[in-house]
């Protein structure tokens, strides 16, 4: 018999609900392909509304939608401009070079804060022996931060930088939903200045797949080819749009109690010896914790949770990621806590 565990690894372990798999059982769909999936088609036209854009393309994933915005607004030898910490240099499996033949220009952001002066700093001149900085990608929230709000007043800085250049802006928003919740911007805001966007479903908004990447009528037909040569083309996809469909509009404001329960986590972990979560940097779902134990790695703490039924990563010897999702609530914290004090004291 499988022993349910209570799962704090990433917020992408979400199982759909029964009104999902029945909203993606009735799906009308269609040949996304030939002739259009209406179901797909309703996706885009909402996801397009709710980021305040133009027009948006279904994808398989979020890292599908980053670097097809990545290919449409560059071209080999060009220059990207990124947080070193972001999603799309570290853990896109270095699809920006492999893909697009582009490199990467760095900013040392502080929680994936970048500003205004550091972005204009390494815009490259206009200058035949300097590759062309074609691109500035943003992330909200920042991932490797613990899932942090970047302040929309301090989001705004890399954006005017950029826009002074003529430089196009992406924005990584996989968890832009977190972000809307956590500080009352609505994504309409926060992509407002950026040229292309993307939104992950299958994260805390519960779906079993999928993403969009949204931008103008122009932005979406080059990125359509783009999708097609990165075999992102599907066929009667409205049974996994459904899923998204129904996230988009019934899941979004609900994370606020994962963010509340992301809280709670830290506040109970932070009180016990050798664990360090200073509850005020967890700004959304994910909390991630110093493990300062004089036996004890992070990944051997990680081991003995799961010996009690508790599934958390380790990213490194001295930290862990716990992240709180739909499928975890105050019980599975009560076991995590009840765990860890015993592991922590033994």
């Amino acid at each position: 018999m499988t022993v349910e565990h209570s799962d704090f690894r990433s917020d992408t372990v979400t199982r759909p609900s029964s009104a999902m798999r029945e909203a993606m059982a009735q799906a009308p769909v269609g040949d996304d392909v030939l002739d259009g999936d209406p179901t797909v088609q309703e996706l885009e036209r909402e996801a397009a509304r709710w980021l305040g854009k133009e027009a948006a393309l279904f994808v398989p994933s979020g890292t599908m939608a980053n670097q097809i915005a990545v290919s449409v607004w560059t071209r080999p030898g060009d220059e990207v401009l990124l947080e070193s910490h972001a999603h799309m240099l570290s853990y896109e499996s270095g699809a920006l070079g492999a893909l697009h033949g582009v490199q990467t220009m760095t900013i040392e952001g502080e929680g994936g804060v970048m500003t205004r002066e550091q972005v204009e700093a390494r815009i490259r001149p206009d200058f035949v022996h300097c590759p062309r900085t074609a691109l500035l990608c943003l992330e909200q929230t920042h991932m490797s931060s613990g899932g942090r709000v970047v302040p929309i007043e301090r989001f705004h800085g890399p954006l005017l930088a950029a826009r002074d250049r003529g430089i196009p802006v992406h924005l990584d928003g996989a968890r832009l939903a977190n972000a809307v919740v956590a500080s009352g911007v609505s994504a309409e805001e926060w992509a407002r200045q950026v040229d292309s966007v993307s939104l992950c479903f299958s994260k805390g908004l519960g779906a079993p797949v999928g993403s969009v990447v949204a931008g103008s009528a122009e932005f979406r037909e080059k990125a359509l080819r783009v999708r097609k040569r990165l075999g992102g083309w599907m066929r009667q996809s409205g049974i996994i749009a459904a899923g998204a469909l129904l996230a988009l509009r019934e899941n979004v404001d609900r994370l606020a109690e994962d963010h509340a329960l992301a809280k709670q986590l830290a506040e109970a972990l932070h009180a016990m010896d050798g664990l360090v979560c200073p509850p005020e940097t967890v700004h959304t779902n994910i909390a991630l914790v110093r493990v300062e134990h004089p036996e004890l790695s992070a990944v051997d703490v990680a081991a003995r949770l799961f010996e009690n039924r508790v599934r958390v990563m380790p990213l490194d010897p001295h930290h862990l990621r716990f992240v709180t999702h739909m499928d975890v609530g105050a019980k599975d914290l009560e076991r995590l806590v009840r765990s860890l004090r015993g592991i922590m004291t033994a």
